[in-house]
C-alpha cells in the first residue's frame, strides 16, 4: 500500500487567519462555503501549502514561506495565472478558483484551487516501495508521455505565449543562472566553472517553441490510485508546482527531467532527487529515445540541455547553501547542501568529458 500525500498539523508559525480568509472568501467566492479545517502538506524548499475543508469540498491554498522575498521566485500570480490559460486545454490540473495579490488576508499574496485526489511517489518512498519493474516502466513511460502532451499545447491558442520569450530564451537562461551562481558561490568548484565555460560555448540550435513545465518529475504528479492494491496505476490524475512555467525550447524541459533522473549506478547521495533508479524504470538514453519516438524532436543536442540542467540544479542548491552559510537560515539541513552541489558538478563535468548523458 502506498498513501496519499495525507496532510498534517499545521507547523507552528505558518498558521493561517481563518477569521480574515472566511471574510474574503465570503466576499469573492461564496460558493466556496466556510473553511473549517486548515491542515498542511508537507513541503520542500518551495511554496507552502495547505488543505481547506468546507462542509461540501476540499481546496488547497498556496502561499510563499513566511519571510520570503516575493518577488524572488514565490510568484502566486504567475501559478495562479498558468492554471487559468490550461484551464480548458489541458484537464490534469487542479481548477484555479480564486488569487489575492494583496498581503492584506494572510501577510502575502495566496491563491487556491480544487484538490486532485491522487499518490505522488517521492524519492523518499524508494528504500520501502515494492512496486513490480513492469508496473515501474509503465510509470515512466507515462511520466515522459505526459511531457510530450504538455509541450504540443498551442502556446497561441490557448494564450501561453504570453507567458515568456522564446527567443533567446536558452542563452538567457544558461547566462542568467552563472550569474546566478556567482552572486552565490561560497567555494571554489573549478567544475562549477567548467561547466559554464562549456554551456556558453556550445549552444544548440533553436528548437520551436513549446510551453514548459519547467520543474517536470515524479514529485510533481499526482497519479490514480488502485483501490483493490494501493499501487499506482499508470494515470496521471495531475500535475503541480506550475510556478516556474514558461515557454521556451521543450528540450530545457526534457534536460531538467533528465537532471533528475537518476539511474542505478549513480551514487546514493543522486539517488537521492528521484525514485527512477529503481527497477523497471527508464533509463535516461530510454526517457530521450522515447521522448524523440513520441514528440518528433530532434535530440541530437541532448546533452546540452542534461547538462545545464544539472548546472541549474547545482545552483538552486548552491544559493540555498549560501544563506545558510551567510546566517539567513537556521535549517539544519541546508548546512549539507555542499556535498551535493560538488557531486552535480563533476556529473555535469564527466557527461561534457565523455559526451554522454
Amino acid at each position: 500500500m502506498i498513501p496519499s500525500d495525507l496532510p498534517r498539523s499545521v507547523r507552528s508559525g505558518e498558521e493561517l487567519d481563518l477569521i480574515k480568509l472566511n471574510a474574503f472568501l465570503l466576499a469573492n467566492v461564496p460558493d466556496v462555503g466556510t473553511v473549517q479545517e486548515v491542515r498542511q502538506f508537507a513541503g520542500g524548499f518551495s511554496n507552502l501549502t495547505y488543505l481547506l475543508k468546507t462542509a461540501n469540498q476540499e481546496y488547497v491554498l498556496r502561499r510563499p514561506p513566511f519571510g520570503a522575498n516575493i518577488k524572488g521566485g514565490h510568484d502566486m500570480g504567475r501559478e495562479f495565472r498558468v492554471l487559468s490559460l490550461l484551464t480548458g486545454h489541458y484537464d490534469k490540473i487542479p481548477k484555479p478558483v480564486v488569487y489575492d495579490e494583496t498581503p492584506d488576508v494572510l501577510g502575502a499574496p495566496f491563491y487556491i484551487m480544487t484538490r486532485v485526489q491522487g499518490v505522488i511517489l517521492r524519492a523518499s518512498m524508494a528504500p520501502t516501495l515494492s512496486l513490480a519493474p513492469e508496473r515501474m516502466r509503465q510509470l515512466s513511460e507515462v511520466l515522459v508521455d505526459n511531457l510530450v502532451a504538455i509541450h504540443t499545447l498551442d502556446i497561441d491558442a490557448t494564450g501561453l505565449r504570453q507567458l515568456g520569450k522564446p527567443d533567446g530564451y536558452v542563452q538567457r537562461q544558461v547566462e542568467g543562472w552563472i550569474k546566478r551562481y556567482r552572486a552565490a558561490e561560497t567555494d571554489k568548484i573549478p567544475a562549477m566553472d567548467r561547466t559554464g565555460t562549456w554551456l556558453q560555448e556550445n549552444y544548440p540550435p533553436e528548437q520551436a517553441a513549446a510551453f514548459l513545465h519547467n520543474d517536470y518529475k515524479f514529485d510533481n504528479v499526482l497519479l490514480e490510485l488502485d483501490k483493490t492494491t494501493g499501487e499506482p496505476i499508470p494515470l496521471i490524475k495531475g500535475v503541480l508546482d506550475w510556478e516556474m512555467a514558461t515557454v521556451g525550447d521543450p528540450l530545457m524541459d526534457v534536460g531538467a527531467t533528465l537532471a533528475y533522473w537518476s539511474e542505478a549506478g549513480d551514487s546514493p547521495a543522486y539517488r537521492n532527487f528521484n525514485l527512477t533508479w529503481l527497477p523497471g524504470n527508464l533509463t535516461r538514453q530510454e526517457v530521450i529515445a522515447r521522448y524523440a519516438e513520441k514528440s518528433g524532436r530532434d535530440v541530437s543536442y541532448i546533452l546540452f540541455y542534461y547538462v545545464f540542467g544539472l548546472y541549474k540544479n547545482a545552483v538552486i542548491a548552491q544559493q540555498i547553501y549560501a544563506r545558510w552559510k551567510q546566517g539567513h537560515s537556521q535549517d539544519a539541513r541546508f548546512g549539507h547542501l555542499l556535498p551535493m552541489i560538488i557531486e552535480l558538478a563533476d556529473k555535469a563535468a564527466d557527461s561534457i568529458e565523455r559526451e554522454k548523458v
